[in-house]
């Protein structure tokens, strides 16, 4: 095999070797062309295939980014491609994401439902392209129904709409679309209390079946119960809406309390403001308030410069004016009827003839225009009443006598005095907390500060406790101290009295060394002069020795010069 390879490697190298430069050059572009398409290939095929959400290009850049942030909620990887479709990674996440956004109303407004569920299918005849579609349909609405978060397992019976030839020609004779679903919840889920989800599904039923209306479908759990019967929920809705209303009061009492709490504790220390109590009696009802005002008309407004108002209000603008006089004078005219009738006036007036009277009438009509506005205002929510109480504890403070320590009392307890919050000062807290939750005595509202003392008796205790125990551990290391300190001074002395005693002992030494010196020097002069002196054997090795040592002194001086120091050192 070693023999085959390296014949070829010969070949290879003797064509090289042959060929001119032209012809390598094309050898070594073709080999780099085969190696890219190559990996072209590899990264081709090793590419994921991406499942579109929906079938159709989303162009508007803010519903694309709200899709797109909604499926990144769910944790799932989302890729948008040049054309604007949103893709996922495998069908079943897809069916995930379109359950989710057809629930949640995401689909885009221009996006048609039915591609969602639009499959291509080869058929033969239009009632077996209908059963076909009627199947596939079904089953893409089980699936997407088993996609949804707490389902285990679904059940989807559909009644479409009659086509073709069944249909009947009159619309009353018409059976309208209806659909069954049985859902079977998983351990642990909500779905059969989660209002949402729940008309999430009624939502893909109607985007999926042409013509099916709420009332005719009926989604149930697998014990029977109707998920769907939101008519019979209003009571559940109201305490759900009573709860959110709860809520919020709560948060927002929470968040006055902490803004009020943290400001005082800021002022007085934390210690001494522990509780702050906000109670909000908050109206959430949805009211319409229309009011109308009537203002006056400004004919002329005032010139700006003057320190005087110039300017022309008047409450009123005269539309029309009319008047009416009627003035009579002389005796009145009294209709007849012709000669020989009995005329048509009336008694009362008959009294009257030959009568003379003056009257004058004057009628003046004047029509004003007022200037007027109306105002429609929705509010809610709305404060009806705010009130705050606070209590701030005073100071403690520890009693010393006239040398500067601390005052116990014969029980063993530290002496302390309470000094109260000023009254000053409580005003000043409770002003400064009306400004803080913009008060309103319009309304009820209520501030209350109090300077109530808290039980610090365990924590005086504890407090006690260690300041005794530190005077111990002080006491009990002054007396350490002390006593190390006595020994240190004892020994210094006897160190002192033993370098004495030694310094004495060593004086007597030298003193009788000197002596005996000065004795064996004189018997030595003696000995010169002819005088014979009785030496002991000790006194004569004694000489012998010293007269060694001197001859050593003299021969190595460098050498004894050490050892005198060594001797000195030692002492």
């Amino acid at each position: 095999m070693n023999e085959i390879i390296k014949k070829i490697i010969d070949h290879v190298k003797n064509l090289w070797g042959k060929w001119n430069i032209s012809q390598r050059l094309i050898l070594v572009g073709i080999a780099v062309v085969v190696i890219v398409g190559i990996v072209a290939l590899f990264s081709v095929s090793s590419s994921p295939s991406m499942i579109p959400v929906i079938d159709y290009p989303i162009t508007e850049q803010a519903e694309r980014d709200r899709v797109v942030q909604r499926i990144n909620q769910e944790g799932a990887r989302v890729v948008v491609n040049s054309a604007g479709l949103v893709q996922v990674a495998d069908e079943s996440t897809a069916r995930r994401m379109r359950m989710i956004l057809i629930s949640e109303g995401l689909i885009p407004q221009g996006a048609d439902p039915w591609n969602i569920f639009d499959k291509d299918r080869w058929t033969i005849t239009d009632f077996e392209r209908n059963v076909n579609f009627q199947r596939a349909q079904r089953q893409m609405i089980t699936d997407h129904i088993k996609a949804l978060d707490g389902i285990d397992n679904a059940i989807v019976d559909i009644t479409f709409l009659p086509t073709g030839n069944n249909l009947p020609l009159f619309r009353a004779d018409q059976n309208p679309a209806s659909a069954g679903v049985i859902i079977f919840p998983k351990i642990g889920s909500d779905i059969a209390q989660n209002r949402k989800k729940i008309e999430g599904i009624q939502k893909l039923l109607k985007y999926a079946v042409m013509g099916l209306q709420d009332e005719n479908i009926v989604i149930t759990d697998s014990a029977g119960n109707i998920l769907n019967d939101f008519a019979g929920m209003a009571g559940l809705d109201r305490l759900t809406i009573i709860e959110r209303e709860r809520k919020l009061i709560q948060k927002e009492e929470a968040q006055l309390r902490i803004q009020v709490l943290q400001a005082l504790q800021n002022t007085f220390s934390a210690d001494r403001v522990r509780d702050l109590n906000v109670k909000i009696e908050m109206d959430l009802s949805k009211k319409k308030v229309e009011s109308e005002e009537y203002l006056p008309f400004t004919v002329k407004p005032q010139t700006p410069g003057l320190p005087y108002d110039d300017s022309d209000v008047r409450p009123s603008v005269t539309l029309s004016e009319s008047k009416s006089t009627t003035t009579w004078e002389g005796r009145g005219l009294n209709p007849e009827g012709p000669a020989g009738v009995e005329g048509q006036t009336p008694p009362a007036f008959r009294d009257m003839d030959n009568l003379y009277g003056k009257m004058t009438q004057e009628t003046h009509v004047h029509n004003e225009a007022i200037n007027s506005r109306k105002t429609q205002e929705e509010s809610s929510p709305q404060i009806n009443r705010l009130s705050v109480s606070v209590n701030i504890d005073g100071k403690w403070e520890k009693k010393y006598d006239e040398k500067g320590r601390i005052v116990v009392l014969p029980n063993g307890t530290i002496e302390r005095e309470y000094i109260p919050v000023s009254p000053e000062d409580i005003r000043a807290t409770q002003a400064w907390i009306q400004g803080a939750i913009a008060y309103n005595p319009a309304r009820g509202d209520l501030v209350t500060v109090q300077n109530i003392s808290y039980d610090r008796s365990q924590e005086f205790a504890d407090e006690d406790a260690a300041f005794f125990r530190k005077r111990q551990v002080q006491t009990t290391v002054a007396i350490f101290l002390g006593g190390l300190t006595l020994l240190l001074v004892a020994f210094i002395v006897f160190r002192v009295i033993a370098r004495e005693t030694e310094r004495r002992r060593r004086l007597a030494e030298e003193e009788r060394a000197r002596r005996e010196q000065a004795l064996r020097e004189s018997a030595m002069a003696e000995a010169e002069d002819g005088v014979e002196v009785s030496i002991s054997m000790e006194e004569r090795s004694r000489m012998e020795l010293m007269e060694s040592v001197v001859n050593l002194a003299k021969e190595h001086p460098e050498d004894c010069a050490q050892l005198i120091r060594t001797w000195i050192l030692e002492e």
